[in-house]
């Protein structure tokens, strides 16, 4: 039988617990102010009247700044025009230009008339409106809203004393012998039944009093869109009155313009002024370009291709578009593109008359490579790079294939073997305004015959001063060089001459040693008694004012000449 009340106790106290739960959890702050709905409801109609009276203000300004506008606009037509010869002083678009100028004005005045009928009208009606929605919000306030405030207090109350049920029932069932009269079930089970009538009537008198102002609010919101209808309407009206007056004056300046013929003002302008430009004029062509050097030798690349460069710092190899010029540079491009180059300067240019060609990959290796080394004056440069003070710098290269690899390396390899001087002093000049100004159009027999002769004027002109247009050659190291440079090649050449001196007398001193320096071996040099072993990057590189070494090996595929760049210098 304690088994039986055990389990009718349990299940009463389950059932105690999921109802307090339940309580609790529908018990939501905003539920207990009823009235807080109706009053959030009519403020939102308090800011939507706000706004739309702030919309009409906003109207009635703008109309106000377009009268102002207008104004200012009608004095900006001065007539007659400047320079008066250009139109026609009577019937043309003078006269039509005076009727926009008159017309603008009237446009003025009735907008200022539309702004003051909206601010007398519509602007105040709807500030009466907004008016009447803050009282009807205190009213709801002061009735219903005490109410809602004394349902919420008898809710908690309620949710509290529920609890305390719930703890002496566990209490009575864990503890029967510490249940006091004041924490028995019963008494306490007859306490929330008091408190949850008492709750359920303050409910029902909120309930009435949200229906009798639920019913008040909704006439009184049928009179705000009453208003906002009224206040719209009145608008359209005054706007339409507006807009017929300006389609009259519109409709009068219309068939004022539309009287005057479209040709009138251009015949009579015919009838003036001479030298018109021939609309049989060909226009020019940008892929038709004729100017002097244009197809000189030294304007075009010896090779443009693919390679892969390596990165100094990520180490990484990085394809780019590069182009090989017969004055020895290496330019390299970003983008793979030929076709885009054009438009585009080089990121990285290297001189290579001032550097040492590495050996190309030999045959058994799998990848396509070559270095290039280069002095700290051999102008290699790269866009935005940090400076390293070193004296030399190598540049890897690898190329897609083997054959790509061989073209480059002797193309590269006839520009590292020499060192690309001017041949003469010379004067590029020649029809260069002509070829400016005949720019996009064909070639005529004309333009040919004047070229020839501009070729030509130096060889017929018998002792008259003549400046030649031959484009610039270039030659082998040793010949003459006349011009601004001759000065700087003099005495680079007389440096050159005291090297070669120099190193004559120590072969010369050093020949006695011989024996000592067989001894020592092949690799080693003698110097002051000491024997020193000679690195392989100083007999790579070139001795001061030398031409660069080559390096290179012997197979057969590298002992082609270098007639090819030879063709193209």
């Amino acid at each position: 039988m304690s088994d039986s009340l055990s389990r009718s106790a349990s299940g009463k106290f389950s059932g105690l617990s999921r109802n307090t739960t339940l309580v609790r959890r529908n018990v939501n702050p905003q539920e207990t102010q009823p009235s807080d709905v109706l009053v959030e409801r009519f403020t939102a109609w308090k800011h939507a009247i706000k706004q739309l009276t702030a919309y009409f203000e906003g109207i009635a300004e703008a109309e106000h700044d377009n009268a102002k506008e207008l104004a200012k606009l009608s004095a900006v037509i001065q007539l007659p025009f400047k320079p008066g010869n250009q139109f026609s002083e009577e019937g043309g678009i003078q006269d039509i230009y005076a009727s926009i100028r008159d017309k603008t004005r009237v446009i003025a005045d009735h907008n200022t008339s539309l702004a003051k009928n909206i601010e007398a009208t519509i602007v105040q009606d709807l500030q009466r409106t907004h008016g009447d929605i803050k009282s009807h919000i205190k009213n709801i306030q002061s009735n219903a809203g005490k109410l809602a405030t004394a349902v919420a207090k008898e809710r908690e109350l309620s949710t509290k004393i529920m609890a305390e049920l719930g703890s002496s029932v566990t209490n009575m069932q864990q503890m029967p012998m510490n249940v006091t009269p004041k924490n028995d079930p019963y008494v306490v089970n007859q306490t929330v039944r008091k408190q949850m009538r008492k709750q359920i009537e303050s409910e029902n008198m909120l309930h009435n009093a949200i229906l009798a102002a639920q019913a008040q609010s909704a006439d009184f919101e049928g009179g705000i869109v009453r208003g906002i209808n009224s206040a719209w309407s009145r608008y359209a009206q005054l706007h339409a009155q507006m807009v017929g007056a300006v389609q009259q004056v519109q409709t009068a300046l219309a068939a004022q313009l539309g009287g005057l013929a479209p040709s009138a003002e251009w015949e009579a302008f015919k009838r003036r002024a001479e030298g018109h430009l021939d609309p049989k004029t060909p226009l020019r062509d940008p892929t038709k370009l004729s100017y002097p050097l244009q197809d000189d030798k030294v304007v075009q690349p010896v090779r443009v291709g693919v390679l892969e460069r390596k990165k100094r710092y990520t180490r990484r190899y990085s394809e780019s578009l590069y182009v090989l010029t017969p004055a020895g540079f290496l330019h390299e491009y970003d983008t793979t593109d030929p076709g885009l180059i054009e438009d585009k300067a080089p990121i990285f240019s290297l001189f290579l008359p001032a550097c040492t060609l590495g050996p190309p990959s030999d045959a058994t290796s799998k990848s396509f490579k070559f270095n290039v080394e280069g002095r700290k004056d051999s102008n290699g440069t790269l866009a935005g790079s940090l400076h390293i003070k070193r004296s030399t710098y190598a540049w890897t290269f690898k190329a897609r294939t083997r054959a790509d690899m061989e073209a480059w390396w002797e193309d590269m390899r006839a520009c590292a073997a020499r060192a690309l001087e001017v041949e003469e002093g010379t004067d590029h000049t020649g029809p260069v305004v002509a070829a400016v100004r005949g720019a996009g159009y064909q070639s005529s027999e004309s333009d040919e015959e004047m070229y020839v002769s501009a070729d030509e004027a130096g060889a017929l002109s018998d002792g008259h001063e003549t400046t030649s247009t031959k484009p610039p050659s270039y030659t082998e190291k040793g010949e003459r060089v006349v011009g601004a440079d001759a000065k700087a090649l003099k005495d680079h050449q007389a440096a050159e001459v005291a090297h070669q001196d120099g190193i004559a007398h120590h072969e010369e001193a050093t020949r006695h040693d011989r024996s000592s320096s067989e001894a020592v071996g092949p690799d080693t040099t003698s110097e002051g008694g000491v024997s020193r072993k000679v690195s392989q990057r100083r007999a790579e590189k070139a001795p001061e004012g030398q031409e660069p070494h080559v390096q290179f090996q012997e197979p057969a595929h590298i002992e082609r000449s270098e007639s090819k760049f030879k063709e193209i210098l």
